[in-house]
């Protein structure tokens, strides 16, 4: 299982980063034997400074090429598989190529890309592979010119910048290493954002997939994901400052000149820096409900606002929590009992007996009746909360 989680991860990421500079098909059939290629690139439209930003990936995919991850070192059969799959689309290209009456240029041939996180010598002896420093970087085993292949050892790459796309589908403490160099891109990088987005999600597929405790190393791997959506939120926190900040600066402006400039200022620079960071954390709220869940139900929508209002510790405590829900009805419904708890521990001095049967009775209510005692209740005092709830 933890093996599919992780090819699906490889596949994911490489389809996502190459994608704007061409096509990518997961998954292609190649017809001889119905073998499945894992990543198809065929390169489109030239974006010379994205493919530069994306380093020796980027260089990978100046030609046609399979790309064929593997989370484990790569196998004498699996090369020979590899190399099968390489030759099947060969001949259906120049099948095709006949069948059209053109002809096809060497140039559009696809070329292998084998990516092992180790790999023994005598293999890479037994397929003629060898460093070619002159127009690749150490950990780069080239094939015979005519087999248009290679074996990329991803632990041998020199841990640059320009290795680090690659890096990140290598294994433990490399990995995670690569996973930690993401923190120096800035917050807004979109590559940054895209390998966050695909490592969240193969934390939570680790968490919640495998019928099993997690493995020491897939453990360390769960924890190098963490700091950075933490980091993440923590931008998104500030952004959401900084444009308070400007909107309260405005509004207290605004109000200066009417009850005074200090008075205005004062009290526009309070309200807009909280209504900033309230706006924020509900639309990242917001967004990841939806990227988990897809359509948001009317019971997640209910929670929303009062959600915002959170913390920022408390907040995150709750997406990390969030994160770890499988991905299904019963994930959801679980999401939304997560949802109604906190919004309850908010006023948790005035219900702490009787939180268990506030929740339950809150949950049990009819989407209308709930959006209206959520909405209500900031207003409520503490005997009619607890009325409301024990009655419902």
């Amino acid at each position: 299982m933890t093996r599919f989680i992780h090819d699906r991860f490889a596949k994911e990421f490489l389809e996502e980063l190459l994608s704007p500079i061409g096509t990518v098909n997961i998954g292609r059939d190649v017809t001889s034997e119905v073998r499945e290629i894992d990543v198809y690139f065929i390169p489109g439209v030239e974006i010379p400074e994205y493919s530069l930003s994306l380093g020796l990936l980027g260089k990978m995919a100046g030609t046609t090429a399979i790309f064929e991850p593997f989370r484990n070192p790569v196998t004498i059969k699996e090369v020979w598989s590899c190399m099968s799959k390489l030759w099947g689309l060969q001949s259906e290209l120049e099948r095709q190529a006949r069948r059209e009456n053109t002809r096809l240029n060497d140039g559009k041939l696809p070329k292998l890309w084998i990516l092992t996180p180790t790999a023994s010598e005598s293999l890479l002896e037994g397929f003629g592979g060898v460093e070619n420093l002159e127009n690749w970087m150490e950990g780069i085993y080239v094939f015979p010119k005519h087999w248009r292949g290679a074996i990329v050892v991803i632990h041998q790459l020199p841990e640059i910048p320009e290795t680090l796309w690659l890096r990140i589908l290598g294994k433990g403490k490399v990995q995670e290493r690569a996973i930690g160099q993401l923190s120096a891109l800035a917050t807004d990088d979109p590559l940054r954002m895209i390998a966050l987005e695909l490592l969240y999600r193969l934390q939570s597929h680790l968490v919640v997939e495998n019928q099993r405790e997690p493995e020491p190393e897939e453990r360390e791997l769960i924890m190098a994901i963490a700091p950075l959506f933490q980091q993440q939120l923590q931008a998104a926190e500030q952004q959401g400052l900084e444009r308070g900040l400007e909107r309260g600066l405005e509004r207290g402006l605004e109000r200066g000149l009417e009850r005074g400039l200090e008075q205005g200022l004062e009290k526009g620079l309070e309200k807009g820096l909280e209504q900033g960071r309230q706006a924020q954390q509900r639309l990242i709220l917001e967004n990841f409900l939806q990227v988990r869940f897809g359509e948001l139900s009317q019971r997640m929508t209910v929670f929303l606002s009062p959600i915002s209002k959170l913390l920022a510790a408390d907040f995150t405590v709750l997406l990390l929590a969030i994160s770890m829900l499988t991905v299904d009805e019963a994930g959801q419904e679980q999401a939304v009992r997560l949802l109604a708890e906190k919004v309850l521990t908010m006023r948790q001095n005035e219900l702490g007996d009787i939180l268990s049967t506030a929740l339950t009775n809150l949950l049990a209510l009819p989407v209308t009746e709930l959006t209206l005692l959520v909405e209500q209740m900031p207003q409520l005092s503490a005997a009619e909360l607890r009325e409301r709830l024990i009655n419902s």
